[in-house]
């Protein structure tokens, strides 16, 4: 019998007969037969025994260890949730620490002081900062800094950092200290206006050489980097670099994992086996202001919640002044009382005496009582008031080495650590540390006399707190340096080198400038033709990553498919139900299509990943990532924002765009905001083309523009619609290429040629020319009215140019906006209308000399056909002709009655 069953009937005598087990709910097991009722029967009675003779404590501690050893042995049972709440390595397991402590120590020291003086010397000119944070994390920091970070100088890739946004002070301080930012630097900390500040956090587009990662938006941190480990794996599996080198670290906060971005790909990564991520998540129990888990325990839950999702947990709780208390407890109740107080209580220990300590921690029973009777008051307070694992870099580095080791999956670092630490008992574990921006002069006093550092009074003396730096050749700065040098370079560090892609073929686009003929199809299906050819391209078609968050076959991205295949680390392991049909689906380890699944926020962080690959990893990727537009800025808009910020590229497609073009689906799927939205955005380059040949237009000058030799930090949004339509071949006329990219060209002229006539302009974009063409006929058949139409492709990159138009002539430039010159001249008021709200259209209306009204779609949508839908809105052909005769009417052009007497002619 094993050790179970033995102890446990040796502690009950083994006299006793075998108690039958209670009846318990039919589980799983019990549909399997028992070929050993017996032996079953005993292992029952073993359990029983023991509790009845050692109690439930030790029942469960012999559980526990049985199930921890069934897990190690590799046996098909549930993995356990939940370990005690004590270190993962205990401290005879450590591994001998690789580097200089004392060293390490000081420049920790050196940084800490830096980061509180930064933010203090800022604070007190109202630009606030944070301090806790980093206080909190540094060691965390530091130890992968010296010993596991790789830098870029190797492979050009080296590891990803995403460093949590509130910490930057302190990455400041280290860039400080080994020479990368002067004292001016830190001095301009949150002063950006005059070009040469430092950003609060962590941006890429304000501190290019130094940040890769926008993370201060909580919770896109942890989704991005899962997805950006993913990426690496993509990029290596399709051959097109060898990322084996690259790790990708995500620091994060335990109130972050709140957010739902920050455990909605966990799944994902265990799914995947992507040992080539660590999490390393700072518990020090507190959000922005108060607890995390105020009646429960934070470290618990998030290792029950990575271990389900397959990740491996290391927790690294407790510092070595727990040692004693941890031998001293033969008992288990120790380790019963550390699971059983909420993370609530363990703030206020740290921040109460021995006295209060013993009365309310060790008070809870007997074995506890005698067990604190053996240690001293400043035992107990070093134990409960600072004495965290993630401040003991032995520790840190045992568990970033467990991590590394570890294969097969990804791993979570779960750190306890004091927000404030270092900062004084004001700091400490308070719940309005977050808030508070600044040291006094004695706190000061009190942190260089902790720290050890050598700083005299007198240079204290001063209102403001100095920096200090050791010496660019000092010891510390050496040390760190050489660490840096034999990791592969500073860290973090963003560089870029340029690799203009060839231009491809231009068949694919003449091919949609030349129409369908007589074939209807939607712009939506031409875009997919376009890329689906250029990705044929020998030059640059294995660098398009195709991204879809389920539903590909909705956008006609079926045919992709075969050819390009799915990407799946794991390949086909399975026959797909339609292997016999042409079209099947085909997943392979080296497929080319990024199929998410219903995840839009998982989706955009793919798209992030490859969107940055030509910073990341020195490879320019061309991703396109297709969304019902509904989906798309309004469920994902602050990844688009961190894309932006990231100078990602590439090109955002919303598909069954507009507000009334979706039938059926109703107000949720409907969308007329989308355009409005990306108007907000400086890096979004938006277009709502009509045609065919205008998608193939805008798509060449992105890739011109995005992946040329003067690439820009921009990427493209381009909504396209279902609507089936004959796409008509590009117009021959002069200036319709330009037009097209800048915005606005006259698509079609009005066949009314009685210079008497009444005059209008009809300006729609996307869908609604169709509807402008109808009601140009309609004006010229049934009421004498001339209507020029024009294709407006982009309203926001009109109103751009129109704005820096503006500022050019504030500094004495004589510029006029393209939209003024376009318009110039041409007869009768201007009607815009859309399949958008009318605030789109209404961007430019300033800028045009004619009359000017719009229509649009706003409101909530509806379920309906398109015809009634577009009724409902008031923006279909007939609307157009009344609102074109009423415009008409003010201005004394057509007989007052006209509007009504179209409105009864065409029953509205």
């Amino acid at each position: 019998m094993t050790d179970l069953v033995n102890g446990g009937m040796a502690a009950a005598t083994r006299k006793q007969p075998i108690q039958q087990p209670v009846p318990q709910q039919p589980s799983e097991l019990d549909q399997l037969p028992d070929r050993d009722p017996e032996e079953t029967a005993e292992w029952g009675a073993s359990l029983d025994a023991v509790t009845r003779a050692a109690g439930p404590h030790r029942a469960s501690y012999l559980m526990r260890r049985t199930l921890e050893r069934a897990e190690t042995a590799g046996l098909g049972l549930p993995p356990l949730l939940e370990t005690d709440y004590v270190n993962t390595i205990p401290t005879a397991a450590e591994p001998s620490f690789p580097g200089d402590e004392d060293m390490e120590r000081r420049i920790t020291a050196w940084n800490r002081w830096n980061a509180a003086a930064m933010v203090t010397r800022g604070s007190r000119d109202g630009l606030g900062g944070h301090i806790a944070t980093f206080a909190s994390a540094a060691w965390l920091y530091e130890t992968g800094f010296q010993h596991f970070f790789r830098g870029k100088e190797a492979d050009g890739s080296g590891d990803q950092l995403y460093i949590q946004g509130h910490a930057s002070p302190g990455i400041y301080a280290r860039a400080f200290l080994d020479g990368r930012l002067t004292e001016a630097h830190l001095d301009n900390f949150r002063r950006e206006a005059g070009g040469s500040g430092l950003p609060s956090y962590p941006h890429p587009r304000r501190l290019p050489w130094l940040w890769e990662f926008p993370t201060v938006s909580m919770g896109l941190g942890p989704i991005s980097a899962i997805y950006q480990a993913r990426f690496n794996r993509y990029l290596a599996n399709r051959g097109i670099k060898d990322t084996a080198g690259s790790h990708v670290w995500a620091f994060l906060g335990d109130g972050e994992m709140d957010e739902p971005e920050s455990t909605a790909a966990l799944a994902l990564a265990g799914r995947e086996g992507l040992d080539n991520l660590t999490f390393v998540i700072n518990c020090n129990l507190q959000r922005l202001d108060g607890p995390v888990r105020a009646n429960f325990k934070i470290v618990q839950e998030l290792e029950a919640q990575f271990r389900a999702a397959g990740w491996n947990v290391v927790k690294a709780l407790w510092g070595s002044a727990w040692d004693e208390l941890l031998a001293l407890d033969t008992s288990g109740a120790l380790l019963r009382r550390l699971r059983e107080v909420p993370d609530a209580q363990f703030q206020t220990y740290a921040t109460r005496d021995a006295g209060y300590i013993r009365d309310h921690f060790f008070g809870a029973d007997a074995e506890l009582t005698r067990l604190g009777q053996g240690l001293t008051d400043a035992k107990l307070a070093e134990c409960f008031h600072t004495s965290r694992a993630g401040h003991e870099p032995r520790k840190v580095y045992a568990a970033y080495r467990a991590a590394m080791e570890h294969k097969g999956a990804p791993t979570v670092v779960l750190a306890q650590t004091v927000k404030g630490y270092t900062l004084g008992p004001g700091f400490e574990s308070r719940n309005a540390n977050h808030q508070m921006k600044k040291l006094s002069g004695k706190e000061f006093r009190a942190m260089r006399d902790l720290l050890e550092l050598p700083i005299p009074d007198s240079a204290l003396d001063d209102k403001l707190v100095p920096y200090v730096h050791p010496g660019a050749d000092s010891p510390e700065v050496r040390y760190l340096q050489d660490r840096r040098a034999a990791l592969g370079g500073p860290a973090p560090a963003r560089k870029v080198h340029p690799v203009a892609l060839p231009e491809p073929s231009a068949k694919p686009f003449e091919t949609l400038a030349k129409g369908s003929g007589t074939q209807e199809i939607a712009t939506t299906m031409a875009f997919v033709r376009l890329v689906k050819d250029l990705m044929r391209d020998k030059e640059t078609g294995r660098r398009w990553v195709p991204i879809v968050p389920d539903e590909a076959r909705t956008f006609g991205m079926e045919s992709l498919f075969p050819t390009a295949g799915i990407y799946s680390p794991l390949g086909q392991t399975y026959d797909p139900v339609d292997r016999d049909q042409l079209l099947y689906y085909k997943e392979a380890a080296n497929g080319q299509i990024l199929n998410e699944g219903i995840t839009e926020a998982g989706s955009m962080a793919d798209f992030t990943a490859a969107a940055t690959s030509y910073a990341t990893h020195g490879e320019p990727m061309i991703p396109f990532y297709i969304f019902y537009s509904m989906f798309g800025w309004q469920r994902t808009a602050d990844q688009m924002w961190a894309l932006a910020d990231q100078l990602g590229r590439g090109f955002l497609i919303g598909a069954t765009a507009g507000r009334t073009t979706m039938t059926g689906e109703g107000l949720q799927h409907a969308d007329g905001h989308s355009h409005l939205i990306a108007s907000t955005n400086p890096a979004a380059v938006a277009y709502d083309p009509a045609f065919a040949y205008e998608v193939g237009a805008i798509v060449r000058d992105g890739l011109r523009r995005m992946y040329g030799p003067d690439a820009e930090d921009v990427f493209y949004y381009l909504t396209v619609y279902n609507e089936t339509k004959v796409q008509p071949p590009m117009p021959t006329g002069e200036g319709v290429e330009e037009g097209i990219l800048k915005g606005l060209y006259r698509y079609k002229s009005a066949e009314l040629t009685d210079e008497g006539a009444p005059r209008i302009q009809l300006l729609a974009s996307g869908t609604a020319i169709h509807w402008a063409l109808e009601a140009q006929k309609l004006l010229a058949d049934d009421w004498g009215v001339a209507a020029d139409v024009w294709s407006a492709t982009s309203w926001s990159e009109l109103r751009r140019d129109a704005l820096s138009c503006d500022a050019a002539q504030l500094n004495g430039e004589d510029r006029v906006p393209y939209v003024t010159r376009a318009l110039a001249g041409a007869p009768g008021p201007v009607l815009a209308v859309s399949d958008w709200m009318r605030t789109v259209p209404d961007q430019i209306s300033q800028w045009v000399e004619q009359d000017w009204y719009s229509l649009g779609t706003d409101g909530f949508g509806l379920s309906d056909t398109r015809e009634a839908a577009r009724r409902h809105f008031g923006v279909d052909a007939p609307a157009i002709v009344v609102t074109t005769l009423n415009r008409l009417a003010r201005r004394g052009e057509v007989k007052p009655t006209a509007a009504k007497e179209a409105a009864e002619r065409y029953g509205i």
